[in-house]
């Protein structure tokens, strides 16, 4: 496959378009429309196309929910685009950057910038990472001829009115709990009781809900709350009164706490914090927490989100299949993470059983 080469920018989108046999070379000026992408990151990326693929060059658009470079949103996109490693596209890429600027403000705004990009760029399909684009932007274009599909996305497809869409379609991203927990009890088998912290984003509502519906798989180990907290302050304190009254914690969203300026505290300062004060033994599902401190997940894959929704525009551009044909289905292997530089914080020494099942981080990312 042909190399890939990527352009980030503002207010000007750099075409770049990279055939099998030569390399051409484009600058787009935004016109005078309103809204024009202002706040996002723009990209562009081009993959060439193998001469058993179709010969003609597909658009796709996709929109981050959130920013580049982070390891989660990337390996999204990088699964997707190995899905599609042999078809000739031409990829633009809008960041909407929710997770640093959480406000609906910029929630409204992003998403206003990327409805405009679409009605200008005019690609064959879209490709949406996370929540907010499906949110914000898919939901504006439901039972239109434009397909879109989404991965990780955490709500139900009738919170946004996907389930009776006809060109929408996607990756769930589907936490795994249980499995979590068995992993937490490998590495402290005495843990009974539970607390799961989360910040006050909208997404971690139905979270919540379908951990509430599978405590029963838990084996014994009781949740006693589901705690929303909306600042840095407020989460601190929580953390330390949870000393001596549960025997773990449990984490969800933590990139919407606000500091004394109502600004996003950035989620890699809440792990160290957590790992440098907390003294409970604690758990998430995504690999980038455990890399910053949190002891053990059992991880959603990004690429395998990615690379699913990929998958499906496969069948979407080159079989022609409408996207409501696709049912919406969740990953469904996690991959076991632990913390080392935390386990020895608690004394914990994993067995071999346990390192060998699970990718391990020896040290804390801010010592790298």
């Amino acid at each position: 496959m042909l190399g890939n080469r990527i352009t980030t920018i503002r207010l000007v989108l750099a075409t770049a378009a990279i055939g099998v046999m030569a390399v051409l070379f484009a600058v787009v000026r935004w016109s005078s429309h309103t809204p024009a992408p202002t706040s996002a990151a723009l990209q562009d990326q081009s993959t060439g196309a193998t001469a058993s693929a179709a010969s003609r060059t597909y658009r796709v658009l996709h929109i981050m929910s959130y920013h580049s470079p982070w390891e989660w949103t990337d390996s999204q996109f990088n699964g997707f685009k190995d899905a599609l490693q042999d078809v000739n596209v031409q990829y633009k890429v809008y960041e909407m950057d929710a997770q640093r600027q959480s406000s609906k403000s910029h929630l409204e705004q992003s998403g206003a910038e990327a409805r405009w990009l679409i009605d200008d760029w005019k690609p064959d399909l879209v490709f949406i990472s996370n929540d907010a684009g499906c949110q914000y932007v898919a939901a504006h274009y439901l039972n239109t001829n434009l397909p879109f599909i989404f991965s990780a996305m955490n709500a139900a497809p009738e919170d946004y009115g996907f389930d009776t869409a006809k060109n929408v379609t996607g990756v769930l991203e589907r936490e795994h709990f249980a499995q979590t927990i068995r992993l937490l009890r490998q590495l402290v088998p005495e843990v009974r009781k539970i607390a799961i912290i989360s910040d006050s984003a909208p997404m971690w509502g139905p979270v919540i809900a379908r951990m509430k519906e599978s405590e029963s798989e838990l084996d014994g180990v009781e949740v006693v709350s589901y705690d929303i907290v909306k600042t840095f302050e407020e989460y601190k304190t929580l953390v330390k009164s949870y000393e001596g009254k549960v025997d773990a914690l449990g984490f969800l969203g933590i990139s919407e706490f606000k500091d004394a300026d109502d600004n996003n505290v950035p989620y890699q300062e809440v792990c160290r914090w957590t790992a440098e004060n907390s003294k409970l033994p604690d758990f998430s599902f995504w690999v980038d927490r455990v890399d910053y401190g949190t002891l053990c997940a059992v991880t959603v894959s990004g690429y395998a989100q990615g690379q699913e929704a990929g998958k499906i525009a496969r069948g979407i551009l080159l079989d022609g299949r409408s996207p409501s044909s696709f049912p919406m289905l969740p990953t469904v292997r996690g991959e076991p993470i632990i913390n080392l530089a935390r386990a020895r914080q608690f004394g914990l020494t994993p067995s071999s059983d346990v390192l060998l099942t699970a990718k391990v981080f020896t040290k804390y990312k801010w010592e790298n």
